[in-house]
């Protein structure tokens, strides 16, 4: 029986208001998979009669394969997302669905086989990286009304393209972005690198190959992740304590990186998240 996980999307910004938009379903992957995937995910939602949603997420260090239908036009999309360095925006309108995976850090390097750091900031189309398989896999995902089944025919097309073995690279990848993650007053490379016992070059090449990007941009999301989920929880937070938490020498500057990264300052950004004054601006 497949696993259902949170439904909140880590990164979602103004996490009420795309609830009221969209539905997300994401789950689990099967054994054979965890090596690669993290999550597959379902997106479904029904605009028509209102106003089109853009949403804007604060992307993590990850690739996704996407396939999007816009069931009131007919159009289609069938791409691969890189590691996106800055802010990402989707609109949606109409009614549609996505299917989608969700890459752990290095998970997709063996599906591609180049380097990650080739399609950073790129949305290269499925056909591109598959070839003739891609554009067989888009017509069968988006030709299956059930979402489920369509699901199921891009786990099974992964599961036939996993290698025989697993990259201990790109399972090493994966667990140094997950130590990232877990240690919010982990703010400089050369900390990462010590923790591991490796040198900051070696660090260097392993994101380059596996995760797409630098650490050091890798370290400063996770920071910014946890000061937008600190920020969505309440008002109470104390943004200068915050701040120096998550290394910045000064509450300006962590005001600035926030305000550029979400789009609004961090104190503006709790009350609309609390329901307790103005909101953010209507960008999402």
């Amino acid at each position: 029986m497949a696993r259902i996980l949170p439904a909140d999307p880590p990164g979602v910004l103004n996490a009420r208001t795309a609830r009221e938009r969209f539905h997300v379903t994401r789950i689990a992957p099967s054994p054979a998979l965890a090596p690669y995937v993290e999550f597959f995910w379902i997106l479904t939602w029904d605009l028509r009669g209102r106003e089109p949603h853009r949403q804007r997420v604060l992307t993590r260090p990850s690739v996704h394969m996407t396939f999007t239908g816009y069931l009131t036009t007919g159009a289609t999309r069938a791409r691969i997302v890189g590691v996106v360095r800055d802010e990402f925006v989707e609109e949606i309108a109409g009614e549609g669905r996505v299917i989608g995976v969700g890459f752990l850090p290095g998970g997709f390097r063996p599906f591609l086989g180049a380097p990650l750091s080739t399609i950073t900031g790129r949305m290269p189309a499925v056909d591109e990286v598959f070839g003739a398989a891609g554009r067989a896999l888009g017509a069968d995902v988006f030709g299956r009304p059930d979402a489920q089944e369509a699901l199921d025919r891009l786990e099974s097309f992964l599961l036939d393209r996993r290698p025989d073995v697993p990259d201990p690279q790109a399972e090493r990848a994966a667990r140094v972005v997950e130590h990232i993650a877990e240690r919010p007053a982990l703010v400089r490379v050369g900390e990462l690198a010590a923790d591991l016992g490796i040198g900051p070059r070696s660090l260097q090449r392993l994101f380059h190959e596996y995760v797409g990007i630098g650490p050091k941009w890798v370290i400063r999301r996770f920071r910014m992740l946890e000061a937008a989920e600190r920020a969505a929880a309440g008002t109470g937070v104390d943004w200068a304590e915050l701040a120096a938490e998550l290394g910045y020498a000064d509450q300006a500057h962590f005001t600035r990186d926030f305000t550029a990264s979400v789009g609004t300052s961090p104190a503006r950004y709790a009350r609309a998240q609390s329901g307790t004054g103005e909101g953010a601006p209507a960008r999402t």
